[in-house]
């Protein structure tokens, strides 16, 4: 029995592999929504993957030509058709996919399996919905072709007897004819096995915006109540010598982190760039004078994937807003050690008011810093497009650091 050569035989089960991931993964895609975007980056490289692989196989056919028919007539036209169709499939699918990536409104970069940079095709805006109708369209083909290609070699293996997919088997093993085309299933398994698992219907308890500020609340009560102290405080103040407050240097170490529910999970980032102007009496917190400013570009939630995609316009808009900055003058105090002092977020080139929440532990010179915030991110238009579909309308920021008296 003539077999074809060992590489078109490796490039014929590996791409038959891949591409039951693929229509295992692809099914799934559209209903996942933002739970779906590692996947997402999967689909993408293995289709490109194929794509590759598929030219190697072409160059391969040419250089060690195709076998002999075995059957002539309708049947054997009919396979011809087949394979061709195939092979349209496997360059068509992945790259009106590519198209339709490089055309979307929100621009999610590829690094194929999380290493290497794929660029988006020089295609106009206008071609996204002539890729996205044509990747779907390709996609059923495709699969109706690879079943019909399926069923082609098992009529000619149990019905017929020629021996043909013996050609396909780089020895006559029965172990081997068992385990390559098991390599079918296996890509439909893993493709299925690696699907995020349903989002858990208590995601809504997330959205709670209100709710820190409501528990902090009852603190400003209790304040309020010793009217005499207060009174007390204000008469001993001409008594004081009160000089200006000193100023804050915060050092190296601190961090400004912030997190987002998404459909049920919860994507955490931080800010790597930062700096803090901050003068305060702790004794006097209403002298404070508070200005931080955030590098936006530097944010990162530790995927490469996602972070491709926080500069873009759909999120931070960093090429026309790279900065983000708060400001407050005053604060109060709402607790033992704890403050709150209210200000301006400017973010995207929106000013807000924005409450932050602070716990200063420490005494002297030396002071460490802790606090909060909830930040409602529609007002900011931070998130606008189909890909923070999942996200919650908070976001909640977390600050740490220490500072030292100048």
């Amino acid at each position: 029995m003539q077999r074809y050569s060992l590489v078109a035989i490796i490039l014929h089960w590996a791409i038959a592999a891949l591409l039951a991931f693929q229509i295992s993964v692809g099914w799934a895609l559209e209903d996942l929504g933002a739970r779906g975007f590692a996947l997402y980056q999967w689909h993408k490289s293995v289709g490109i993957t194929i794509l590759l692989l598929t030219l190697l196989r072409i160059v391969v056919r040419y250089w060690k030509p195709r076998l002999a028919k075995l059957e002539g007539g309708w049947q054997g036209a009919l396979a011809s058709g087949v394979h061709v169709g195939l092979y349209a499939f496997m360059l068509g699918a992945p790259l009106t996919g590519w198209a339709l990536v490089s055309t979307a409104k929100v621009k999610v970069p590829t690094l194929l399996f999380g290493v290497l940079p794929l660029p988006h095709l020089p295609l106009p805006a206008s071609a996204h919905e002539l890729a996205e109708g044509g990747h779907g369209l390709i996609a059923w083909l495709g699969i109706a072709l690879f079943l019909l290609h399926v069923a082609g070699a098992l009529r000619h293996h149990f019905l017929m007897r020629d021996g043909l997919i013996w050609r396909m088997i780089p020895g006559r093993s029965t172990a081997l004819l068992i385990a390559l085309p098991a390599l079918i299933l296996l890509g439909l398994v893993v493709g299925k096995a690696i699907l995020p698992a349903p989002a858990p219907k208590a995601a809504a308890a997330v959205e709670a915006p209100e709710t820190p500020e409501n528990i902090a609340e009852p603190a400003n009560v209790v304040e309020a109540a010793p009217d005499n102290a207060a009174a007390n405080i204000t008469e001993a103040a001409p008594e004081e010598s009160v000089g200006p407050p000193p100023a804050w240097t915060v050092q190296p170490g601190g961090t400004i982190g912030f997190s987002v529910g998404n459909d049920g999970q919860t994507i955490s980032g931080s800010f790597a760039k930062w700096t803090a102007a901050i003068v305060m009496d702790p004794d006097h917190p209403e002298t404070a004078d508070i200005k931080v400013t955030i590098d936006m570009a530097s944010a990162s939630v530790g995927d490469a994937y996602q972070d491709g995609m926080l500069p873009g316009d759909e999120f931070f808009a960093v090429a026309a807003h790279p900065t983000a900055t708060f400001t407050a003058k005053g604060a109060e105090k709402t607790g033992a050690n704890a403050y709150r002092a209210t200000g301006t977020l400017s973010l995207k080139g929106v000013a807000k008011p924005q409450t932050i929440r602070f716990t200063l532990s420490g005494d002297g010179a030396t002071r460490k810093v802790s606090g909060t915030a909830t930040i409602a991110r529609s007002a900011f238009d931070v998130g606008n497009g189909e890909s923070s579909g999942g996200l919650t309308p908070q976001v909640a920021l977390t600050f740490a650091f220490t500072a030292k008296q100048q």
